[in-house]
């Protein structure tokens, strides 16, 4: 938090975490349109900017209209930091932890921390949706494999915003066919329901603004972080469909069989974070803010470190590359993000593609992840935030607490900022 309000002024103009929410306010004003029978995609919304989620997102974000203009942007803020902690929680219970007051508190500080990384924090500032559908889709996986409830999360997430149809795939590659059934019938059901509640909107979208690629941003931008992306960037020029094929099919088709392995293997935490992070890769565009996915990611590295130290390196190495760095320009140009540092740095290349860099780090890791012996009980107490609850049932598991702490151009414009 100190970094968040130190490394720029949270009221400065254009950039400031305390001043934003064009995003929501974008929202909300797709929610007023359906209200008011007025053209989602054909006429702009607000600051002359374009409408870009499907229909069905209009009628979810129908609720904001009941919330006062001007205190859109605190009340997102408020429910995003609300639902930050909710994902932080929920990645745990989905390592086996239970959750108790300890285990709130110390979420509460990593939830706290991860303020400052550029995917959070830009979600923040833009007040945009990413937290929400992180923690729908956590919440999907974490259910029982033949919950009848399993698969409506990701129906509902993708029914919003497209790319968790992803996790339809991922159903289906570790083989349940139900949840995968559930996710796409709910996906169907959404536009059905749009279509009879707004049916010009539903045809406009459907039939010509999904195939307009253009309304996104070029992939040569900076702030694009998909594989896309960084072909763009490293060939200094739009990519061509063939080759991002070429590179992001086998990717998906490898992250899927990662990520059924590593459910086979007792991981549904980084087999959904897996499945998160490559939605983002394979995406043909990704602003640095849909990449939240590092969030669970960081609390499965923490939950690594409590037997093995060296993994902090990592979890250190990871928020130091995600931190939302900025850098001014000049008095008036300020960028967030490492992948918006100067292109004349040393390793300009490297920061300029950083999220995909990671992202196949994280394919490396959990491929000799997979390739190792399965763990064995660590001879040495594990340290740890507060036991799984199979280790904490067992008579004979050795545990030891830590110690109790008391009491744009665009909507989703990831551009350097400018200061009034």
């Amino acid at each position: 938090m100190t970094l968040l309000f130190t490394t720029m002024d949270p009221w400065m103009n254009n950039g400031g975490i305390l001043v934003g929410g064009l995003d929501v306010h974008i929202y909300r004003d797709g929610g007023w349109r359906v209200l008011h029978d007025r053209a989602l995609y054909i006429e702009p919304t607000h600051y002359g900017l374009l409408y870009t989620y499907t229909p069905f997102s209009a009628l979810a974000f129908l609720p904001l209209v009941l919330v006062p203009w001007g205190a859109v942007t605190t009340t997102w803020l408020v429910l995003n930091l609300a639902v930050l902690f909710g994902c932080v929680l929920q990645s745990w219970r989905m390592l086996g932890y239970r959750v108790t007051p300890r285990l709130a508190v110390v979420s509460a500080l990593i939830t706290l921390a991860c303020v400052f990384a550029e995917p959070v924090r830009t979600t923040l500032y833009y007040g945009q949706i990413n937290l929400w559908l992180m923690l729908l889709v956590l919440w999907d996986f974490s259910r029982a494999e033949h919950s009848k409830l399993r698969g409506l999360g990701v129906g509902i997430a993708a029914g919003i915003k497209l790319t968790p149809l992803y996790f339809v795939a991922q159903y289906l590659a570790r083989r349940q066919w139900r949840a995968a059934a559930t996710a796409a019938l709910t996906f169907v059901a959404s536009i059905g329901l749009t279509a009879l509640v707004l049916p010009r909107d539903s045809y406009q979208y459907w039939t010509s603004t999904f195939f307009q690629s253009g309304r996104i941003a070029p992939d040569v931008h900076a702030a694009n972080q998909s594989l896309r992306g960084a072909i763009a960037h490293l060939t200094h020029g739009p990519a061509p469909v063939w080759l991002w094929l070429l590179v992001a099919i086998p990717i998906a088709l490898l992250a899927l069989w990662l990520a059924a392995a590593l459910a086979r293997r007792g991981e549904p935490l980084l087999s959904v974070t897996l499945g998160g992070l490559t939605a983002c890769a394979v995406s043909p565009y990704s602003w640095g803010h849909h990449w939240v996915w590092f969030v669970p990611l960081m609390v499965y590295l923490i939950h690594r470190a409590q037997t093995r130290g060296r993994w902090w390196l990592t979890a250190g190495a990871l928020y130091i590359a995600i931190a939302a760095w900025t850098y001014t320009y000049t008095p008036t140009w300020v960028s967030v993000g490492t992948f918006l540092l100067p292109p004349w740095w040393p390793g300009a290349q490297i920061m300029m593609n950083i999220y995909v860099v990671i992202y196949l780090l994280v394919l490396i890791g959990i491929v000799r992840l997979l390739r190792s012996a399965p763990p064995q009980p660590d001879p040495i107490a594990p340290i740890i935030i507060n036991p799984p609850a199979a280790e904490q049932d067992s008579p004979t598991a050795p545990v030891v607490h830590l110690p109790r702490i008391t009491d744009g151009a665009h909507p989703d414009d990831n551009r350097p900022a400018t200061v009034d």
